[in-house]
């Protein structure tokens, strides 16, 4: 069982729970998978509970395991999820996770590959207001090849390798928090997005940030960005950087306890191999693009560091 291996509380307390309640046996908050602000989504904490690491929504009657939780909380597959709480706790059961959650399932069996057929973007070829309600420029999502499952109500964000081929496929519902990644594609933690972009024109400085959007909306204000796909970094995402174009980049991080550690661990590193610097998201917002929209294209008296990674969208 999960509570012979995994810290369930340890690994949740990071992660900006909305109208969270704490108890010896109980995480009770509002549903990270729901715009919701109700308090209607739990996670089991108790170590003699058989279901311990098991959550409920009652505003939806979905339920599921740990595994899919965390990784839609760390913004990765689930395989990568299943493989860090491997590297970090051992073995898990096979038991670990029954996910009843209405979200593509990925097969952890299949294999990866390094590059996808672009051609299943073809179908895709539509826009959404979804990414233009949150401040991004339609330049910007010509530029970072945006589109629109219509079937399944879902942006589509094409993360590319630093070659410029088709690595991987978000698919993000424009009715809930929901997201899922294609079906045997690389794993997002060997990439960066964006990075091709770096390639492409031979970038020298730029901005880093977690989510997609976040780099979508510094693009937008006319400052390069690209983004590590969530709060977890790795060697393999150091190494990436490293041999980009990139020789400087300043770090945007969120305004939560797993910003910081995302933070924490991008300076150890790339500590003495790239010049790092930081800049603040002004609070009370909690990352980019949620000050982007509240205050327009981020300037805000952070020319003098920006100006240095403007960058022509076109």
């Amino acid at each position: 069982m999960l509570r012979q291996v995994i810290d369930i509380r340890a690994e949740l307390e990071p992660f900006p729970w909305i109208n969270a309640t704490w108890t010896e046996t109980r995480l009770i908050a509002a549903s990270p998978f729901r715009y919701d602000r109700h308090p209607s989504f739990y996670v089991i904490l108790d170590e003699l509970d058989e279901g311990y690491g098991c959550w409920g929504d009652s505003g939806t009657g979905e339920r599921g395991g740990f595994t899919q939780l965390l990784a839609f909380l760390r913004d990765e597959t689930y395989e990568e999820a299943a493989d860090y709480l491997r590297a970090r706790y051992g073995e898990l059961p096979n038991d670990t996770d029954e996910i009843v959650l209405n979200m593509p399932r990925l097969n952890v069996d299949k294999p990866r590959v390094t590059r996808i057929d672009s051609a299943i973007l073809d179908t895709y070829t539509y826009r959404h207001p979804y990414l233009g309600q949150r401040g991004i420029s339609e330049a910007v999502q010509r530029l970072f090849n945006i589109g629109y499952d219509r079937t399944r109500q879902a942006v589509t964000i094409p993360w590319y390798n630093a070659d410029g081929s088709l690595g991987n496929v978000k698919y993000r519902r424009v009715d809930s928090k929901t997201f899922w990644y294609e079906r045997g594609a690389r794993p997002i933690r060997e990439m960066l997005y964006g990075i091709h972009i770096a390639y492409q024109r031979k970038i020298r400085k730029a901005a880093l940030v977690e989510a997609e959007v976040d780099a979508h909306s510094l693009c937008t204000a006319g400052i390069f960005a690209i983004a590590t796909g969530g709060s977890a970094f790795n060697r393999t995402k150091a190494e990436l950087l490293l041999r980009s174009p990139i020789e400087e980049v300043t770090l945007y991080r969120d305004n939560d306890a797993a910003g910081r550690a995302w933070r924490n661990r991008i300076v150890a590193e790339l500590g003495g191999e790239m010049d790092v610097k930081l800049a603040l998201v002004r609070r009370p917002y909690k990352d980019v693009n949620e000050w982007h929209c509240e205050e327009g294209p981020i300037r805000h008296g952070r020319e003098r560091k920006c100006r240095t990674m403007t960058f022509n969208i076109r």
